[in-house]
């Protein structure tokens, strides 16, 4: 703490000030480039692998929902072809 009331009694309060701000903005800037940045593209590559992963899935929920919708449909026709064989079957009164 008396180094720093040296340095500005020696070059005053704002060429002090600027040269810790001058610091501050250095660490600030290596900080993002040497941590964040390479962390950044990490995180990106994996967003992207996973949004494809999402896409494949949901086009795989549309192909099941079609399947589904082509069974339901073949159950009702067959349901449908049934009863009309009941109805020619039956004896008429």
């Amino acid at each position: 703490m008396r180094d720093i009331a040296l340095l500005v009694g020696e070059f005053g309060f704002v060429a002090v000030l600027a040269m810790g701000m001058g610091y501050f903005i250095y660490y600030v800037w290596k900080f993002v480039t040497e941590e964040l940045k390479p962390q950044l593209g990490k995180s990106h590559g994996e967003l992207i692998r996973l949004l494809d992963q999402i896409r494949m899935l949901d086009n795989d929920l549309i192909r099941l929902q079609q399947k589904v919708d082509a069974v339901l449909e073949l159950k009702e026709t067959l349901e449908k072809e049934q009863d009309e064989r009941k109805k020619i079957k039956q004896p008429r009164k």
